[in-house]
């Protein structure tokens, strides 16, 4: 194989670019390095599910950074990246309106389920988890070793004293939701069960979402010695 010997003047010519950029050695930031070490901390005390999170809490520490810089330190760093999820296709009736009950104010939509963890003497812990969905903002959070419809009745009556009587409820079909006595006690005071289609997780997604990160913030980061 021959190679043709060119000029550094003449091949900088050829291209139209200047010939100190042949000399000048790539820097970097001063602050890459100082970036990264805040970002990995933050990546590892927050959980690793979103750059743009970690680039909001950043900027509240007080870097000026976009977020495509951090995205950038991001992958380089092999530091998880959410993957584009796939799109739904969305179930309409004849008439063209949407199947899934959605939320148009607060109060309108409520969302519950469970999540389970282990103290580290491996006893299960349940948590209850209420969500308004309009607002995003997480009701309440009942801890107990054991949670069963009754208890469920008693979270849902400290709401309602407290923030009144919402349009729905929405929950998937397990035995304490689905439970005659949780169903006859929420159309009694004057709410809407919603369940979702069994194994259609999505249509519960206001309170899977807040569920998820629960686990990996919190849940799957700490060690929890008593119930306590």
């Amino acid at each position: 194989m021959q190679t043709m010997t060119v000029s550094e003047r003449r091949a900088c010519r050829a291209l139209g670019q200047h010939r100190s950029t042949q000399r000048k050695v790539p820097r970097g930031r001063d602050d890459e390095e100082e970036l990264t070490s805040d970002l990995v901390v933050l990546a590892e005390k927050y959980g690793r599910d979103s750059y743009r999170k970690i680039s909001a809490l950043l900027k509240a520490a007080g870097w000026f950074v976009n977020d495509k810089r951090v995205e950038r330190i991001w992958r380089r760093e092999g530091l998880k990246v959410p993957a584009k999820q796939p799109k739904r296709r969305r179930i309409w009736d004849n008439d063209g309106s949407c199947v899934r009950l959605r939320p148009e104010h607060r109060n309108y939509v409520w969302s519950y389920d469970f999540v389970e963890a282990r103290t580290q003497d491996g006893r299960k812990i349940r948590m209850l988890n209420v969500v308004d969905e309009f607002t995003h903002e997480c009701l309440a959070i009942r801890v107990a070793r054991k949670l069963k419809a009754i208890d469920v009745i008693d979270v849902l009556s400290d709401l309602f004293i407290l923030r009144g009587v919402p349009g729905h409820i929405r929950s998937d079909n397990g035995p304490e939701f689905v439970a005659k006595a949780v169903q006859a006690w929420i159309t009694g005071v004057g709410a809407k069960t919603a369940y979702i289609t069994p194994g259609s997780l999505w249509e519960n997604g206001y309170v899977e979402s807040f569920n998820a990160r629960l686990l990996d913030e919190l849940l799957n980061g700490e060690i929890f010695y008593t119930l306590r």
